[in-house]
């Protein structure tokens, strides 16, 4: 089954090779140049084109090991200087590295599938799984599930980038985890954020994860362990961890790039939010802020509107609020790191308890996309994957995952927003969330949405047509040409709060009844 569905996605990717492409495209062809046509100590420093190289050492030894294969594609597409180049080559090239990629995914999905299998119907806290679809299908269908995730669809093949590719290694890292593997759960986190810092976002779980169960405990041991032991262990992590970051950000030391490497990786002059706001409480912020300029006109108070409709003006840049305090990077990163400690906690609480790490897991995600400075729309995938492996274990976990994963996608849809791409997008959206009700309902029955949460989806359709059809022709006038994309963002922030607030208390409240009863 599982095998049939790589063959099934692999094809449907190649019919998208010739649909949009959004500016990453060129913003990957771009690095495959700089990594092959440039020495290493210019790859950090080359400002040929606006889209420098910005991710971590690794990734750009991802692209300099595609640059092999792209000249025999079209040299061409590896000159720095050819700035936009999208010959059909290079378009058949970079689609296919996505798609070949794509099956580290597979291998991901795949592993995290079968621990899920074997825990279907064994955890216990909150509501083990019915046992209405056996091991083997359960991880069978939780593969597929995470497999044919409809907004990693079209982010990847549509707009273009290697998310796929990356999320495979973080399941991988998960299900060392899950297997009790720890060293070698560390070892596939450490690369997967030498390849993107963004996932620095999850690094507290894993912290507190190995600290507790694999240093302080050791695996599988009830109690701690000779200090001796535990300062094996600790140096043993050491030498994984620090040897991969050696390795990856080693030549860079030691030709003195080090700040100017983690210059590019940390560019916190982007502004709060991303050109289009993320639905998170950023989006919320910022529309009270409007909402408050437009009051406060009216009501005659003296507020000045210079900027204000920057915020709404799609492009990424500094800005300030208007009435509301303005937001520093330090004081997000303080609300982040201050929304993830309940989580922390219970991880800390809960030694050598795999489960529980995948919620935490979950939770930071959500705490660095609800708080998180500059965070992009496409990092909601951030939540809504690792929460898919959860959705065979518990049922309430499964309500929360479902109406996430469907609110979270369309979050995605201003992406798209060319007219050939629409039907595409809706189809992706639909039968998946169809797919997934499905394999739901046969593990959970028939009732995974409450009456709120319904009405809630139900107001997806009138915002889609004001997303298609533009303000103009639904009478709402030419002169709020973003009011669609705010629109978005701000409903969208609405469900994934909820989302938040609903999981946070089914997990945290989950582990007080749970103590409660061991006590």
């Amino acid at each position: 089954m599982f095998g049939f569905a790589v063959l099934g996605m692999s094809c449907l990717k190649l019919l998208l090779v010739p649909a949009y492409r959004s500016t990453d495209f060129e913003v990957h062809r771009n690095w495959l140049a700089v990594t092959h046509s440039l020495p290493l100590d210019r790859w950090y420093v080359d400002q040929t084109s606006p889209w420098t190289l910005d991710y971590p050492p690794l990734f750009a030894w991802f692209e300099f090991l595609l640059a092999k294969a792209a000249r025999f594609f079209d040299a061409a597409m590896l000159d720095v200087n050819n700035l936009n180049y999208a010959s059909p080559m290079t378009v058949l090239f970079q689609r296919l590295s996505v798609i070949v990629t794509d099956l580290v995914y597979a291998y991901g999905c795949k592993l995290c599938g079968e621990e899920v299998g074997r825990a279907a119907g064994i955890i216990s806290g909150g509501g083990g799984a019915s046992k209405k679809l056996s091991s083997s299908a359960a991880g069978a269908a939780v593969g597929v599930v995470l497999l044919t995730n409809a907004g990693l669809l079209l982010v990847d093949h549509i707009h273009f980038q290697y998310n796929g590719f990356l999320f495979g290694i973080l399941f991988i890292s998960i299900a060392r985890v899950l297997q009790r593997r720890d060293i070698e759960a560390a070892f596939w986190f450490t690369i997967l954020l030498n390849l993107k810092h963004i996932y620095i976002y999850l690094a507290p779980a894993y912290f507190i994860y190995l600290l507790r169960s694999y240093v302080l405990l050791g695996p599988a041991s009830p109690r701690p362990t000779s200090r001796l032991g535990q300062i094996f262990r600790l140096v043993k992590l050491g030498v994984i961890v620090l040897g991969v970051f050696g390795l990856s950000f080693g030549p860079f030391v030691l030709r003195g790039q080090l700040v100017q490497v983690l210059t590019r990786l940390f560019p916190f002059r982007r502004g709060l939010s991303h050109a289009y706001w993320a639905p998170n409480f950023w989006a919320l912020y910022n529309f009270a802020d409007k909402l408050l300029v437009i009051a406060g006109g009216r009501l005659g108070w003296n507020v000045a509107r210079q900027g204000a409709a920057s915020m709404t003006g799609g492009l990424v840049q500094e800005y300030s609020h208007t009435v509301l305090p303005s937001v520093s990077p330090p004081v997000a990163m303080i609300l982040t790191g201050l929304s993830m400690l309940p989580c922390l906690v219970m991880l800390w609480r809960s030694p050598n308890s795999p489960w529980q790490f995948v919620r935490a897991l979950v939770l930071c995600g959500f705490s660095s996309f609800m708080f998180g400075w500059h965070v992009h729309e496409k990092a909601v995938l951030m939540m809504v994957l690792p929460l898919g492996l959860l959705c065979l274990v518990r049922k309430a976990e499964a309500q929360v995952f479902w109406f996430l994963s469907v609110v979270g996608h369309f979050s995605l849809f201003p992406l798209f927003f060319t007219p050939q791409e629409a039907p595409i997008k809706v189809l992706a959206l639909l039968l998946h969330a169809l797919f997934t009700l499905q394999v739901l309902r046969g593990q959970w029955g028939p009732s995974l949405c409450n009456a709120m949460e319904c009405l809630f989806l139900l107001g997806l359709l009138p915002l889609f047509l004001l997303l298609e059809a533009g303000p103009g022709r639904l009478g709402l006038g030419e002169g709020l040409p973003f009011l669609p994309l705010m629109a978005v963002s701000v409903y969208c922030a609405l469900g994934v709060m909820y989302s938040w607030v609903k999981f946070s208390y089914l997990v945290l409240a989950g582990q007080r009844k749970v103590k409660r009863k061991t006590n």
